[in-house]
């Protein structure tokens, strides 16, 4: 066989396989393409175990909110969406994507849901909370919620839902679902998701959350209102903000519309902003990172604030693991207050603690709020 014959064939064979190779990807781009949807705006959400008691006007109640982090984020987990900077310009990125195994989402799972029975709330939001994922083995994380909580009405709302993701390419996040959860000791009237504005470009909408809030609204015993309890869980990377700021003009809008109507609303969460003033409150060996971002009470609706408290951090960053300084006074990882409560002015707020678990079960602290509805 002649030279120019045997090149030939080695063409062609390399072309055979640059031509597969570019068959599937072409073919996961369609997969993905046909599997993506929205789900719609004002859907209704089915409420489960509802409890038949009513609100009462200045009585005090407890809430409660935790980004579990679909059980993933134990003390060595870092995610491959994050990167970060140390403060003598050393650049780092996370490298996780799923848990370590089942065990630790069993684990970690468990070991939430007891921080927020210790509290014995009347009202508890969870966020990342999977229902069947890849990332978390397919824990049902509400299920085990629902369990644990059996005297709560519940409700869970999808605001992730993806086919396989095959990023990253060593060890994908893969297939997808997962939501907000939302129980109370009392009667809910309706559950309404609220879809959020998100970046619908290509690719970015393939791998963001479906975002959105959910609108719980619970009678109050001999009167005609509502307290609205929303449960939210806002965009993290978002360059330039763009939608994070049509998501909080619609977020206002809606709280301020339901404050004319005369009812009570919360509005709490995974804000995935800064809304404690507390950017650089926490010692650190980290740069801010470019994803925190601030909000502004001023840049809230009239009659609404922020119940806050700088206590302790409800966020770790997780371009590195959970690292201690050397002395082991505080922690190397850039941490933040982004969890808690926006409350109308006719709710009094009592008492506003961030209860810390030094992120043994999520990258989060929960935050905890007593208050009484005037």
């Amino acid at each position: 066989m002649n030279k120019k014959k045997v090149f030939l064939r080695i063409l062609a064979g390399f072309l055979a396989v640059i031509g597969v190779i570019v068959l599937a990807f072409g073919g996961y781009i369609l997969y993905l393409v046909c599997q993506y949807y929205r789900i719609s705006d004002n859907t209704e959400i089915t409420v489960e175990n509802n409890q038949e008691s009513l609100l009462n006007l200045s009585q005090e109640y407890t809430i409660t909110s935790y980004n579990i982090g679909f059980g993933a984020y134990s003390h060595d987990f870092s995610f491959f969406m994050d990167a970060g900077e140390y403060k003598n310009g050393k650049k780092v990125n996370g490298t996780g994507s799923r848990a370590k195994n089942k065990e630790t989402v069993l684990t970690n799972t468990n070991g939430a849901i007891d921080v927020i029975k210790a509290q014995s709330p009347d009202f508890a939001f969870f966020q990342e909370v999977d229902t069947k994922a890849d990332r978390s083995f397919k824990v049902n994380q509400y299920k085990m919620i629902q369990e644990a909580f059996t005297g709560y009405s519940s409700s869970q709302t999808s605001n992730f839902h993806s086919g396989f993701l095959f990023y990253p390419l060593t060890n994908p996040h893969g297939a997808v679902n997962a939501g907000i959860s939302t129980l109370s000791k009392y009667k809910i009237d309706s559950v309404v998701r609220r879809s959020l504005p998100i970046d619908e470009s290509f690719p970015t909408k393939f791998f963001d959350l479906d975002r959105c809030f959910s609108v719980n609204r619970l009678p109050i015993g001999g009167t005609d209102k509502f307290l609205v309890l929303i449960n939210l869980h806002m965009s993290a990377y978002d360059k330039g903000g763009v939608y994070r700021a049509k998501q909080l003009k619609m977020l206002s809008d809606y709280v301020a519309a339901e404050y004319a109507l005369g009812n009570y609303v919360i509005a709490g969460g995974d804000w995935n902003h800064d809304i404690a003033d507390s950017i650089n409150t926490f010692p650190t060996e980290m740069k801010v990172p470019d994803w925190v971002a601030q909000i502004d009470e001023a840049s809230l609706p009239e009659h609404f604030s922020f119940a806050k408290t700088t206590n302790c951090p409800t966020c770790r960053s997780t371009d590195i693991p959970y690292t201690l300084s050397e002395d082991e006074t505080h922690l190397v990882n850039y941490t933040v207050v982004i969890d808690g409560f926006m409350v109308s002015d006719n709710v009094k707020i009592n008492l506003v603690q961030n209860i810390n678990t030094n992120f043994e079960f999520s990258d989060h602290n929960p935050a905890m709020m007593k208050f009484e509805l005037l």
